[in-house]
């Protein structure tokens, strides 16, 4: 597979603004620490991959049309992205990309394997998507991807006061008591506080100004939300 300081002056984002679902399997893939190869029957786990792009060790090509596909071995990769705080349901997405093996595949070898493509699959809450080789080579990972897990324990370890801060720009107001609330991730176009209620939660996405570029690009785009929340006044379930 290719892989390929202050806001940039654009138009604010939408509330609605979040990665495409190529984009999203891009992100999970870059911020990988471990996955699961499925093939020939057997599970191997490859770990500590020490933010390497787990697709080096993949080639992956279109699907050949008339080719003898039943005579390649089937391969599986399965990715899973957990949230780095301690937020209830912490498993956010699961990513499986299948295809069909092109030369023989070993977690040791030091060339890359040949892999016939077949799809990519996203699982979140909201359902299962799919994606093609020619969406998945022209998205790009999100520029936070690598950065999300030590950004939002940060933030949430020693700044938990602003995250409770947040909840100024959270509209409409919870119904219910909000018992914590917590940041479940972060991605170019801005923060995602999960509320946790006695009887369940759910997400809210808090927009940056306009969308990050580049990490560099963050700690400008964080403080404007801070500011922005410091500029409204109203009744929280949670002091702030």
């Amino acid at each position: 597979m290719r892989m390929s300081g202050a806001p940039a002056p654009a138009a604010p984002a939408s509330p609605a603004a979040r990665p495409t679902d190529a984009e999203r399997v891009r992100s999970v893939l870059a911020a990988a620490h471990s996955l699961t190869v499925v093939t020939d029957g057997l599970r191997s786990e490859v770990r500590h991959l020490d933010g390497t792009d787990p697709m080096g060790r993949l080639h992956l090509h279109p699907a050949e049309p008339g080719g003898d596909a039943e005579d390649r071995p089937a391969i599986r990769l399965e990715f899973t992205d957990v949230a780095p705080t301690p937020v209830r349901d912490r498993v956010r997405a699961r990513v499986t990309v299948v295809g069909r093996l092109l030369t023989p595949y070993t977690d040791e070898a030091a060339a890359s394997t040949c892999v016939e493509f077949g799809q990519a699959v996203l699982e979140t809450p909201d359902g299962f998507a799919y994606v093609g080789l020619e969406e998945l080579d022209a998205a790009r990972p999100d520029p936070l991807a690598p950065y999300e897990a030590g950004m939002l324990t940060h933030l949430l370890d020693a700044h938990a006061d602003l995250v409770t801060l947040l909840l100024r720009l959270v509209h409409p107001l919870p119904a219910g008591a909000v018992l914590r609330a917590l940041p479940a991730a972060m991605d170019r176009y801005g923060i995602t506080l999960r509320l946790e209620e006695r009887r369940g939660h759910r997400d809210v996405r808090l927009p940056f100004p306009s969308p990050l570029d580049d990490v560099d690009q963050s700690g400008a785009q964080i403080q404007a939300l801070f500011s922005a929340a410091r500029r409204r006044s109203h009744r929280n379930t949670l002091p702030a």
